[in-house]
């Protein structure tokens, strides 16, 4: 009776055995063909190529640890010289483009040269996004004469100032952590004068980041606008004709007179005196000097 239940005993041993390697087989087994992307065929003879099953889970994602991108802050300038036939359209043109994109005039001058010639100078601040398409706008305005075109990378001076402002607000809060702990009034003093030049240098950092912010988003654009001149007459190479010299002559005595009456107004009061002077001789003194002498009349009492 022992010996019958120590063989069932021993054959439940040998086939529970045999079940868990004959599971271990068919997993390495269809692990080996999912692996592979094959599967046995219903006939046993072999294994036919076939795309994995996809499964509900998704296998878990490595996460990217590659460096994001920095932005890059640029400033943007350009200068041109555009030679218009008329300085005034050209300008209003100037402004349209500019507002059309989003900017503004900053700054405008008006200059003119003559009766008939004029020229312009405007600072435009457009969009970096329009810029492009605005300075290729003001350059086929007219006759391009000139232009400069600057792109200044400022991408480590916008770090460098963002870093130094958040250690300085930190710093800030430091020392303000510090004065509410303070009890001591010479403590409170100097927190407090420490902590109104760190505030300053604060406000300096912020200044000029929102400098840099304005120049990287907004490009400047300086346009100069300058009219055609006129052509200037050729010169008649011939000699002078019979026009040419009445009119020279006809110049000719008109100056000469004029010289001539300015002469006389400045000699003028000296001709008045000369006559005052004559007049005086005329009447006065040469009428005495010409008056004959009385004759002594013989006395004849005598005889």
């Amino acid at each position: 009776m022992r010996t019958r239940r120590h063989s069932v005993a021993v054959a439940v041993l040998i086939c529970a055995s045999l079940a868990l390697a004959g599971c271990g087989a068919g997993g390495e087994d269809s692990g080996s063909a999912a692996s592979k992307g094959v599967a046995r065929d219903e006939g046993g003879q072999g294994y036919t190529a076939e795309k994995p099953a996809e499964s509900g889970a998704k296998a878990p994602q490595k996460p990217d640890t590659r460096p994001a991108a920095q932005q890059q802050h640029v400033i943007r300038t350009a200068e041109l010289v555009v030679e218009v036939a008329d300085a005034g359209k050209a300008l209003a043109k100037a402004r349209t483009a500019a507002s059309g994109a989003g900017g503004h005039v900053a700054n405008e001058t008006t200059e003119r040269v003559d009766d008939d010639h004029v020229t312009s100078r405007i600072v435009l601040r457009v969009p970096q996004a329009a810029y492009d398409s605005v300075l290729v706008e003001l350059a086929g305005g007219g006759k391009l004469l000139s232009r400069k075109a600057e792109a200044k990378d400022v991408t480590e001076q916008v770090v460098d100032v963002e870093s130094r402002i958040a250690t300085q607000r930190a710093s800030v809060a430091r020392v303000r952590a510090l004065m509410d702990e303070a009890t001591e009034l010479e403590d409170v003093v100097t927190l407090e004068s420490e902590l109104s030049r760190r505030q300053a240098d604060l406000e300096s950092l912020l200044s000029q980041q929102a400098s840099l912010k304005d120049r990287t988003t907004m490009a400047t654009i300086t346009l100069e606008l300058t009219e055609r001149q006129a052509p200037a007459r050729e010169k008649d190479d011939g000699g002078p004709g019979f026009l040419d010299a009445l009119s020279g002559g006809w110049n000719a005595l008109v100056t000469a007179l004029t010289w001539a009456v300015i002469v006389l107004a400045a000699v003028a009061p000296w001709l008045a005196l000369l006559l005052v002077a004559y007049a005086a001789w005329r009447w006065l003194v040469r009428p005495r000097l010409r008056k004959p002498p009385k004759r002594e009349e013989p006395d004849t009492s005598a005889s």
